[in-house]
């Protein structure tokens, strides 16, 4: 009889420790106890852009075939009028060729010579980075952001930098008032 209730027990307490671990889903980033991040506030309202109405052309010869991924033409494009807005261009937006006005700016970035493989070269290493500096178990079981603290020693201290150019004499711009956090 000892023996049954230590085994209807048992079960009991498998059953609580299944019903606790099914509640900790992580599928939707983090557990269901959490209420979210500080900074999760929820969905972006501003990601949520009406299209434009739907229009016949005139002429259904001329239209393009169409390309899966490319752009529709009932996109709205809010850069683009942004910068009509403002008194720009905006098929410049879309132009890949290096304009006059950005020249100069080309050369003095490319002085030293160029990487055309960077983009990979910097996701190889911020791959490594990441595997020899990533979150102990503790820290991934309890979903602790270790982020910043990971890429602290990368991170440039934009208020010592600042104080560094001011006493250099260097004309810097006013920098906002600490936050009391």
């Amino acid at each position: 009889m000892k023996a049954m209730k230590i085994s209807g027990l048992k079960w009991i307490s498998a059953l609580v420790v299944a019903s606790a671990v099914a509640g900790c889903d992580t599928s939707q980033g983090i557990g269901r106890f959490f209420a979210g991040d500080v900074s999760d506030v929820g969905p972006d309202e501003f990601g949520i852009v009406p299209t434009k109405p739907l229009e016949l052309p005139d002429d259904l010869v001329t239209l393009p075939e169409p390309t899966p991924g490319a752009r529709n033409r009932t996109d709205l494009l809010p850069e683009h009028d942004a910068v009509a807005a403002l008194g720009g261009k905006p098929e410049r937006l879309d132009s890949t060729t290096v304009g006059a006005g950005e020249g100069a700016l080309l050369a003095a970035g490319t002085r030293n010579g160029t990487t055309p493989e960077i983009r990979t070269v910097l996701a190889e290493e911020d791959a490594d980075f990441r595997e020899n500096n990533g979150p102990l178990f503790l820290q991934r079981l309890f979903k602790v952001n270790t982020y910043l603290k990971t890429y602290e020693g990368q991170t440039l201290k934009a208020r010592n930098t600042n104080e560094l150019m001011r006493r250099s004499n260097v004309k810097t711009p006013s920098v906002s008032p600490e936050s009391e956090r």
